[in-house]
């Protein structure tokens, strides 16, 4: 299978990910493996009734109960992968690869890398002829990333790169100046290396920042303007609400994803460009640096994780990830069986009907 792309359609294979949903509706995420059986609290279900079933195909587990059986989206994935940090949201995602412009062949920076969810969605984004740099400061982070990236794709992506480190500090040393398309943060402070992203995008390029508080979204706004090297900042959040529609009975969800976070969008200013300024009245929107210190005194926020939360996400996610490249083998090895297994039947019987041409007639 080529490099950074699992199957998505046809039959289930060895080594396939499939998504079960059982009788009460309840979701579980199996590899498929020859001979394997996956175990309930209602029976079992053997992984050779799935193999070689389309995709959305119902099978029958040993009680009798049955189960859909579908490969699962990556979006399933993400919102059930092992968590070291706390994930980007798929809608926020979404709103992310459309707000900065995310396309086939790009060059994108993405800091931080966190549980590797936005790193899934950004290199199914850029394609094989893209590239991603991720940049994390915790080791114990990147390891989940890796393991959750490497679980999902089968294999880790060759146009990925994952630096552990600061930003300001192992940026110049990865992307050229004026390399890069589009930088996507998601930081504590952004407002940080706001100059340093500047260097390495090229003109027009886009910087995305994904953002906890109001108070970071001020102060990273702020620090946009200052630097003169952008366009004015756009800002926005998103928010998604269901609906229960089941015959007569249609209204709106009990529960919605409300707030997750706010996006901020910049474009880069070309060398020596100088931004027209809009002509507005004087308001409440002046202010000095020490107006901003004092408003956005406890900005960051930082919830972290428990150092033993972390090591058992990221032995959860590095086992997953093993057991995706085992099956990815297996799975090249019996074909590659299969297929010098046909070679020399298609010998043998090539041989056999050699000697049958040369017997003399009667």
């Amino acid at each position: 299978m080529s490099d950074a792309v699992r199957r998505q359609s046809g039959p289930f294979h060895v080594g396939d990910k499939v998504q079960l949903t059982g009788p009460k509706g309840r979701l579980n995420t199996i590899s498929l493996e020859a001979g394997a059986i996956f175990h309930t609290h209602r029976g079992g279900i053997e992984h050779d009734v799935i193999i070689g079933q389309p995709d959305a195909s119902v099978v029958t587990g040993t009680t009798g109960d049955d189960y859909l059986a579908l490969r699962p989206l990556l979006t399933d994935f993400v919102m059930s992968m092992p968590r070291g940090a706390a994930i980007i949201y798929p809608k926020d995602a979404a709103q992310i690869l459309a707000f900065a412009d995310i396309f086939p062949g790009a060059t994108v920076v993405e800091a931080g890398v966190g549980s590797g969810a936005l790193s899934l969605w950004l290199l199914r984004a850029i394609g094989p002829d893209g590239q991603l740099h991720s940049f994390e400061r915790r080791e114990e982070f990147a390891r989940v990333a890796r393991g959750n990236v490497t679980s999902f794709l089968g294999a880790e992506p060759s146009n990925w790169t994952v630096t552990i480190g600061d930003l300001v500090e192992a940026l110049p040393g990865v992307a050229p100046a004026g390399s890069v398309d589009r930088v996507v943060l998601d930081m504590l402070a952004p407002w940080e290396c706001i100059e340093d992203v500047a260097s390495v995008l090229t003109p027009g390029g886009l910087l995305i920042c994904y953002i906890a508080t109001v108070t970071q979204l001020s102060r990273v706004a702020e620090a946009i303007r200052r630097t003169g090297l952008f366009t004015d900042p756009d800002s926005s959040e998103t928010m998604v609400r269901g609906w229960h529609v089941e015959g007569l009975a249609v209204r709106p969800d009990h529960r919605m994803i409300a707030h997750t976070g706010f996006l901020l969008t910049a474009r880069r200013l070309a060398p020596g460009a100088i931004l027209p300024q809009l002509k507005r009245r004087a308001s409440k929107t002046d202010f000095s640096d020490e107006d901003v210190e004092a408003w956005t005194p406890g900005s960051l926020g930082e919830r972290s994780a428990s150092d033993k939360r972390l090591r058992k996400a990221a032995r959860a996610a590095e086992t997953a990830a093993d057991r995706a490249i085992a099956a990815e083998a297996n799975a090249d090895a019996a074909a590659e069986a299969d297929a010098e297994a046909d070679a020399e039947a298609n010998t043998a019987a090539n041989a056999e009907a050699g000697a049958g041409g040369d017997t003399p007639a009667t």
